[in-house]
């Protein structure tokens, strides 16, 4: 598995992972595939070409299976934060660190980003496996809102997390 920061030629991968993603787990976003699903490719492919965002990919072999990205803020008073966003993993290929790697390498990105102090991030407070993950990296729950998403009747609280650099 090698990992890159995406381009605009990635576009149309990240997409359709996008678009899976938004199917398979759609209360881990706060987006939805209703919503993302007619994207022009441009519209993506200008978001990966931002110079304020950086979005890295997981491929195992040509194949995307994983992505992340990280948001500093631009605001002045702000800028000293960055936020995690987007964080998925095709089923398949869960539970072979993809996660971790995506994790590490973006929490590495934060690093070199000369003003950026913290990184926030919000998971599902009922994904185990996501909160095991981001609090074995030094992420600390700081707060928990309740019924942050709904999806057609049902609430889904949300965990929001910091890890200081």
């Amino acid at each position: 598995m090698n990992s890159r920061r995406l381009t605009a030629t990635d576009a149309k991968d990240y997409l359709k992972l996008r678009l899976e993603g938004l199917q398979h787990n759609p209360e881990a976003f706060g987006s939805s595939f209703e919503e993302e699903k007619d994207s022009p490719i441009e519209l993506i492919a200008s978001r990966l070409k931002s110079q304020s965002s950086y979005t890295i990919g997981v491929f195992d072999q040509e194949e995307l299976v994983g992505v992340a990205t990280l948001v500093q803020e631009s605001m002045l008073k702000l800028k000293h934060k960055a936020g995690i966003y987007a964080v998925y993993v095709s089923p398949e290929k869960r539970g072979l660190g993809i996660g971790k790697q995506l994790m590490l390498e973006v929490i590495g990105k934060a690093k070199e980003l000369e003003e950026v102090e913290q990184l926030n991030l919000t998971v599902v407070s009922t994904n185990a496996s996501a909160k095991r993950l981001y609090s074995s990296l030094g992420f600390e729950v700081f707060g928990t809102e309740k019924k942050a998403l709904k999806i057609d009747q049902q609430y889904f609280d949300e965990d929001y997390m910091v890890l200081f650099l």
